[in-house]
């Protein structure tokens, strides 16, 4: 059975180990990038508090060895259902079954401006650009005299009030109150503000009404300006406007406010549901075409009856459908009935700054925060690194940070633009 997959996120990364040493299976797993990353803490990389190599991994070192596993590195550019065959942007492949699992990308919800000069948080890549932007930018504020340029330098608008708003807005706040003070001693921090703004009614909208109240508490202390009911409609000439007619000035409007998932060539309209995910029944097949899987934030599965409109797009789901479809895999190869995807809710959570997160487990409903949701907040996360390499280079860097209120990781690092294919 050859199984192609596409995408080496949560989803896919989770199916093919689970399928390897499995001598009627061959895989091979398509990625434009040639590492797996992990996306809850890319925030970190953004504001130098954790190194990329601490929360990625090639591919191709963690294939070696598994005979019967293959890596891919190109694009996807179109499927032919009926050849059981993908181009890629470096020639093509055939499948006996194909699984997307293609994540999704950042929505601008058709703002022009705000796609052009927004900064994304989605990608390791966006996180490096999002450093290296930042960093220039106090840079230039350290020298400039103009105070209402200086002001636009250092004013940082997050929109997006989900985890990655929240965790991103935080953390901006306590550098604003130790690193800034200490480094940049030229800078008047009175004239920077972390805004987070959010165009529903509460931050964290998925979590409990306490988490909700306790986030908003806590950022608050922090010195964040919190907007609720404000939504961004534009960003032009360093200005956010809002809905209501509100402005910001600032050169930094960091985008974690809504994501899409990706239409591709070859799957026909009908397999589309809400949110462009493909549309699943409750094996994770694609419908409206044969031997085409879809599994995480890219697929909508009916079937699960505790998630009659389909799944929350987070990390859980994307692994136990990747584990689950494994199974049913080799199920398939042994003859054996093949099992319905039911998601099990283990919780959520969020950090909020040092010593400051929020949790909500499921069964029984118990909400945690403060220091103790913050130790819970980092065992999690480093658990669900891939290798142990990422564990203790990120508990290393924490650790130091926490001691520290610091890190040594601020460089802006640039490539050579001639260099650039």
């Amino acid at each position: 059975m050859k199984i192609v997959i596409i995408g080496g996120g949560f989803a896919g990364l989770n199916l093919a180990k689970e399928l390897v040493n499995q001598p009627q299976i061959q895989v091979t797993l398509v990625d434009k990038n040639n590492y797996n990353f992990f996306p809850p803490l890319i925030y970190q990389v953004a504001t130098a508090f954790l190194e990329p190599s601490s929360i990625s991994y090639p591919f191709r070192k963690f294939f070696a060895g598994k005979k019967n596993l293959q890596f891919r590195l190109g694009e996807l550019l179109s499927v032919s259902p009926a050849e059981k065959k993908i181009t890629l942007s470096n020639g093509e492949l055939d499948y006996d079954h194909l699984v997307f699992a293609t994540g999704a990308e950042t929505s601008y919800f058709g703002m022009e401006n705000v796609m052009k000069n927004a900064i994304p948080m989605k990608t390791l890549n966006d996180a490096i650009v999002m450093r290296n932007t930042l960093l220039k930018n106090l840079e230039k504020a350290a020298i400039c005299k103009d105070m209402r340029k200086r002001r636009k330098l250092l004013t940082i608008v997050v929109a997006g009030g989900g985890p990655t708003g929240v965790e991103v807005s935080g953390m901006f706040a306590e550098m604003r109150k130790s690193i800034l003070l200490k480094e940049y001693p030229e800078l008047d921090t009175s004239a920077s503000n972390v805004y987070l703004v959010d165009g529903g009614d509460a931050l964290l909208a998925p979590m409990s009404k306490d988490s909700q109240k306790d986030t908003l508490e806590a950022l608050t202390k922090l010195g964040v300006v919190v907007k609720l009911n404000t939504k961004v409609v534009d960003y032009v000439d360093d200005t956010v406007v809002f809905e209501n007619g509100e402005t910001i000035q600032t050169k930094n409007l960091i985008w974690a406010a809504g994501v899409s998932a990706k239409i591709f060539e070859g799957i026909p309209t009908e397999s589309y549901g809400r949110g462009r995910r493909m549309a699943t029944d409750a094996y994770n097949k694609v419908n409206a075409v044969d031997n085409i899987y879809a599994i995480g934030d890219t697929a909508i599965a009916s079937g699960d009856a505790k998630f009659p409109n389909g799944h929350p797009q987070v990390a859980q789901v994307a692994i136990q459908q990747g584990l689950n479809l494994a199974k049913n895999f080799k199920a398939m190869v042994e003859n054996k009935p093949l099992k319905p995807f039911a998601y099990n809710d283990k919780g959520s959570m969020a950090i909020i700054g040092r010593a400051k997160a929020v949790v909500d487990l499921p069964s029984p409903k118990w909400h945690f925060k403060g220091f103790f949701a913050w130790i819970i907040w980092l065992f999690i996360h480093l658990i669900s690194l891939i290798t142990y390499r990422n564990r203790l280079n990120t508990f290393w860097n924490w650790m130091v940070a926490y001691f520290a209120k610091d890190q040594s990781l601020r460089m802006i690092i640039r490539p050579d633009k001639k260099n650039q294919n």
